[in-house]
């Protein structure tokens, strides 16, 4: 039986905010979507479907990749278009949370529902075999369920869950598909209320709240300690409880409750009095401007239960706790907050010690494996570590002996022994596998073939994967390869930014590649792609004045993206995350670029009081010409970016990105992080079997010349008097137009990339000497946020 499950055309029952979101992924992904709703009791039939729709377009962060998008979702309500579903491979139902809801429109869909559709239901915590129970026999094995963690986009989580019914080769055609098509991390969980993620996401929460009234903390002080201090996300435990809305958390508690009856530790399955009091005022959270924190002007005020009202949110982290969480060693740091007698310190002990219970406690009836558990927690709550990869990395058997001295003694939340295999064990994950407590054995990660597309995948603890065979490396960058005729090269400075090492390593690593390999791929073994020149190095030469080597390093930057661009094998640049200023300019220069869906590209040198000189004005004037074609108007094709740039505007996504004219529409959009180097790859290698050759020089370039940058600077004067940009601005805006149309040529001047190249330089090196550029790239430096001066 074939892995595959091929999605022509997908249908989402439920236009809410979840089901909304997944037609918005979906069509995304390049999926024929339609979405379906009630009809509406007035108006159009589909105005529910239309209306949630619009809503797309004003979420923060955008479901769709592109604006455009929600023209391709096609709008349907349950009285007029089932027939819609008839040509559908896939359906996912992602209606509200009642089983008797769920069941009764199964009951409807059936008839429609073609012979080899899937069907999942995006439910958060519904039992899956319960509502298999209504579908006729012939529909059971194609149905389980598929649980998207909210915002669907941006959360890599998707949890799939079978049914007693579903059929393997169902469950595996699915996965293929979320994971390729859709860029998901898949982990298979069991049948059980809220599954994975959220059974054991949300009892952290709720061991939170229980030990934050136990060591009288405030939230605003919680939230200062449960944040990235302990490699969580800035929201923290209440400000997300805030985001997801204190309606939903209290509704997931009390299906927790509902569900559970014989958890052990059922007692705490249940919304504090201060919850319950917010959710009756109508506090909701950041839906309804209030919740546990509100804004109140520029302030942040939080709710502080001894008095009743809201103060200003101020406690912060004590710095000797702060001190125990900067230490290196894991297992230090567990020690010395169980020794120490701060309230802080005991709280997160104990917050731990709950969690590490609770998650050993249940493992072998929630999950397979305890990798499937630290993923789960890892993609679906962004913490940099799991559960059981915090206890393995702070010593297995001395945390275990600790966590059943706090549950002997009362301290613990509820009283269950460990299982048996906790202290038999030295942890949970190595370099074989993770541990199952049903096989009493460590299983090794999925074959399903899709998974070979992974040269890297998320690692969990104790889990090495082969770095490649080194072909060189300096202190800028590697490049190795893996003996399949395909060389990649991955930066090492921060950020990945581009220093002189990086620059001379780019020049050699193209000259090895033409030599001895097929093609060469830029790609970084994590984000960002780059986050552009080494700003604080060149700062350095400006302010010590060394003009030349500050202006030797501008042509080694040109140089190298020329060289790039030039190379007799094919460069493909893999870019996901940030690709800024130099970062852009060389994926710009490569023969083709692979960029993940969330890619975030921008030449962003104006917000820094420069402009693109690494060959990013160049490349852009010669694309305009080239698209203008003989005789035609260049100056209406650089127009389309001209905005980009002296707005120093980032794309949003990797489609966006194209809109915004940094990259081509022949570039490819990668969905899926960890498959983005086997892509890169395969187009590498797909050009060079296609008897790649590099570009001509560009000999001929039409320039918008003198009428091109008179034209743009009244685009600019309305600007400045609009009070849209400062008079500096102003400056390098004008400065960008000057080089994009050439210098002052007569409009349809030919010229070549040398010459645009040395305008690039000119106008760089004169920018780099003006104090408020200095100002600007110090700004940055010190802040990481951009001074308009």
């Amino acid at each position: 039986m074939s892995h595959k499950l091929l999605v022509r055309r997908a249908a989402v029952l439920g236009a809410g905010v979840m089901g909304a979101q997944i037609a918005a992924h979906l069509t995304n992904a390049g999926v024929d979507t339609v979405l379906f709703d009630l009809p509406a009791k007035d108006g159009p039939a589909d105005g529910i479907v239309l209306k949630a729709i619009a809503n797309l377009g004003k979420l923060s962060p955008a479901p769709l990749a592109g604006k455009a998008l929600a023209e391709a979702i096609t709008p349907a309500n349950y009285e007029t278009g089932l027939d819609q579903l008839k040509d559908c491979d896939l359906i996912i139902e992602a209606i509200a949370e009642r089983m008797d809801w769920k069941q009764d429109l199964y009951k409807k869909i059936a008839p429609f529902v073609p012979a080899h559709a899937v069907l999942a239901s995006n439910t958060s915590g519904l039992g899956i075999n319960t509502l298999a129970e209504v579908l006729p026999e012939e529909l059971r094995h194609r149905f389980c369920g598929v649980h998207f963690f909210n915002p669907p986009r941006y959360m890599h989580l998707a949890e799939l869950i079978p049914a007693r019914t579903t059929d393997a080769t169902v469950l595996e055609g699915l996965e293929t598909f979320l994971t390729t098509a859709l860029g998901k991390g898949v982990v298979h969980a069991k049948d059980t209320p809220n599954f994975i993620g959220n059974r054991i996401g949300v009892f952290s929460i709720l061991s939170v709240i229980h030990h934050t009234r136990q060591f009288g903390l405030g939230f605003d002080e919680v939230d200062a300690l449960t944040g990235p201090l302990l490699g969580r996300p800035k929201s923290a435990t209440y400000r997300t409880s805030d985001v997801v809305g204190l309606d939903t958390m209290a509704h997931v508690i009390k299906t927790m409750a509902d569900t559970l009856p014989d958890d052990p530790w059922h007692a705490y399955f249940q919304s504090p009095d201060w919850l319950q009091a917010l959710i009756a005022k109508g506090a909701l959270g950041q839906k309804t401007g209030a919740g546990i924190f509100r804004k109140v002007g520029k302030d942040i005020v939080v709710l502080d239960l001894e008095k009743q009202d809201y103060r200003a949110a101020d406690r912060a982290a004590a710095p000797e706790v702060v001190e125990i969480l900067k230490l290196k060693n894991p297992a230090e740091k567990f020690a010395k907050l169980r020794e120490s007698q701060h309230p802080q310190a005991q709280f997160l002990w104990a917050c731990f010690r709950d969690l590490f219970h609770y998650s050993a406690f249940h493992l072998a009836d929630i999950a397979d494996t305890a990798r499937d558990v630290d993923l789960a927690i890892r993609w679906g709550y962004g913490w940099t570590q799991g559960p059981f990869e915090s206890w393995q990395a702070a010593g297995w058997k001395q945390v275990a002996q600790w966590i059943a001295e706090d549950i002997a003694a009362g301290k613990s939340m509820a009283g269950a022994a460990l299982p048996a295999w906790v202290p038999e064990r030295d942890g949970v994950h190595a370099a074989e596998g993770s541990y199952s407590p049903a096989k009493n054995a460590l299983l090794p990660r999925s074959s399903l073939p899709v998974y070979k597309r992974q040269r890297f995948p998320d690692p969990v603890l104790g889990e090495k994967f082969a770095q490649g065979e080194t072909v060189f490396e300096n202190d800028g960058l590697r490049m190795w390869h893996d003996g399949d005729g395909i060389a990649v090269v991955g930066f090492k400075t921060k950020m990945n930014t581009v220093s002189d090492a990086v620059l001379d390593g780019l020049q050699e690593a193209v000259g090895r590649a033409e030599r001895d390999f097929a093609g060469l791929v830029i790609w970084q073994h994590r984000e960002p792609f780059s986050a552009g020149a080494d700003l604080a190095g060149a700062l350095g030469a400006l302010q010590a004045e060394k003009l030349d080597l500050f202006e030797a390093m501008v042509a080694n930057f040109q140089a190298t993206s020329q060289r790039i661009k030039y190379s007799l094998v094919p460069v493909v640049a893999a870019v996901r995350g940030l690709a800024l200023g130099g970062g852009c300019e060389f994926q710009m220069h490569s023969a083709k670029t692979v960029a993940h869906l969330e890619s975030y590209i921008g030449l962003v040198e104006a917000g820094v009081g420069l402009l693109p000189a690494g060959g990013g004005l160049k490349e852009l004037a010669v694309r305009a010409s080239a698209a203008a074609g003989p005789g035609g108007d260049v100056f209406a094709e650089l127009k389309k970016t001209f905005e980009t740039v002296a707005m120093a505007k980032v794309s949003n996504s990797a489609l966006n990105a194209k809109e915004l004219g940094l990259l081509r529409g022949t570039d490819r959009i990668a969905f899926n992080a960890f498959e983005l180097l086997h892509i890169a790859k395969a187009e590498a290698r797909g050009l060079a079997e296609a008897g790649y050759r590099p570009p001509l020089p560009a000999r001929r370039i039409a320039v918008a010349g003198d009428v091109g940058i008179a034209t743009f600077k009244m685009l600019l004067v309305n600007m400045l008097e609009g009070r849209f940009v400062s008079e500096y601005d102003f400056e390098i805006a004008e400065r960008i137009a000057t080089v994009l149309c050439g210098g002052n040529l007569d409009r349809g001047a030919l010229v070549d990339e040398e010459w645009l190249l040395k305008l690039e330089r000119k106008h760089f090196v004169e920018l780099a000497q003006q104090e408020k550029t200095q100002a600007r790239i110090a700004h940055m430096l010190k802040t990481g946020k951009p001074l308009r001066n």
